[in-house]
């Protein structure tokens, strides 16, 4: 009966997607003749340079380009612009050309208007990280747009990795909380989002190891879609958070999968990418317990063996028991088994104790992450307050008598 249903599935999988090509094929066409869905935006995704290759990813819409949150953006503006992040106008089958120092090249988008460009490595002898510029531009002669990539260059004496979620892990969503997780999507920007507690500074000693300079590099991989790229990139340097590439999620349809890239299950996919493309670098996970970055941590840590120091998962719900806490002792064994400490911290200065009892960061960093975990949580709350604040400012006020 199972096997009937898959192959129902499928076949409606397929009709469908033809279908999505098909009428995207026929947009495409129409739009081109018309000239009425031209590049108005490159949407730069930031790259990084490993031993072998420079990676570049980016986006080419017919969307006008969007401006950085503002102080005084209210409920309406953060809707509008989140309408425009999802209503994304793509480019298919645009000539890209790329240029990274002494090299270029000219690549098509695909369906969803996605291009990849791969340059070689760069041998740099150097003591900390790097951040390296390339020129992308598109668009018929007269009517050109261009954008800058941001170029990661991890230094060749990096002492470790980090692989690090960012859905409250880094970033406070709510995800077990539906109606907060909807107000900080829908109504919410870079600027009024709140990081967990401590995050900037534990993320600074962990880029600086046990030395003085920004040494280690810090990849963000998470389920969220690359239509929140830029607002993701926002709220890191709103709040002092050191940068790394992002590598999100694709959403759409196509004869393969579904959904193009699985959620949950595209973290290990990326995270084992990430690690073989620094392969004598072993590397730290960071995750949280409300999804499943324990399973998949442990997974990873099975696959490469003696690669992983250790894993951290925060606990989304440290007030009580829970089923996301059964499943994360599970994985916290199965790392034990493949020789790395897996800990369910309760906030960034728990990690910091054991990041420093295992030698990966200063012990005098412990007394400024507490600072940091302080000053967090003196901030304002993103919880109840932010969600009746939200509510306020939308319903209507009841008549005074």
């Amino acid at each position: 009966m199972a096997s009937r249903n898959n192959r129902i599935l499928r076949i409606l999988h397929r009709a469908v997607a033809s279908g999505e090509n098909l009428l995207d094929r026929i947009r495409r066409r129409i739009s081109r003749n018309l000239g009425t869905n031209p590049p108005r935006e490159i949407v730069a995704y930031q790259g990084y340079s490993d031993t072998e290759s420079v990676h570049i990813r980016g986006r080419v819409l017919s969307n006008s380009p969007r401006g950085g949150p503002m102080d005084d953006d209210g409920w309406r503006e953060n809707l509008v612009n989140t309408w425009r992040r999802w209503e994304s106008d793509e480019v298919a089958g645009e000539p890209v050309t790329v240029i990274y120092q002494q090299h270029e090249r000219t690549v098509m988008t695909d369906e969803e208007g996605y291009y990849d460009v791969r340059f070689p490595g760069v041998a740099i002898d150097r003591d900390r990280i790097l951040w390296h510029n390339a020129r992308a531009r598109t668009g018929r002669a007269g009517r050109e747009i261009e954008a800058t990539h941001e170029i990661m260059i991890p230094p060749p004496k990096a002492d470790f990795g980090v692989i690090s979620d960012l859905d409250d892990t880094v970033i406070h969503t709510g995800i077990v909380s539906l109606l907060l997780a909807a107000k900080l999507t829908f109504l919410g920007n870079a600027k009024t989002r709140k990081p967990l507690d401590g995050v900037a500074t534990l993320y600074q000693e962990f880029q600086r190891g046990r030395g003085v300079h920004a040494v280690n590099p810090i990849f963000y991989i998470s389920s969220s879609p690359w239509n929140l790229h830029d607002l993701l990139v926002d709220f890191l340097r709103l709040n002092e958070i050191p940068p790394g590439p992002l590598l999100l999620r694709d959403l759409g349809l196509d004869r393969e999968k579904f959904i193009k890239e699985q959620g949950h299950g595209l973290k290990q996919v990326k995270a084992l990418s990430v690690m073989d493309s620094f392969p004598h670098l072993p590397f730290i996970l960071i995750g949280d317990s409300g999804q499943d970055d324990p399973g998949i941590y442990a997974e990873i840590a099975r696959l490469r063996p003696g690669r992983i120091l250790a894993i951290y998962i925060r606990d989304v719900d440290p007030e009580m028991d829970s089923h996301r806490d059964i499943a994360t002792h599970r994985a916290v064994e199965r790392a034990a088994a493949a020789g790395v400490p897996m800990i369910l911290a309760r906030d960034s200065l728990r990690i910091s104790e054991h990041a420093a009892q295992i030698g990966l960061i200063r012990d005098s960093a412990l007394a400024d992450i507490d600072v940091g975990v302080k000053a967090d949580q003196a901030r304002p709350e993103t919880g109840d307050q932010a969600i009746q604040n939200t509510l306020d400012s939308i319903l209507p006020k009841a008549p005074q008598h």
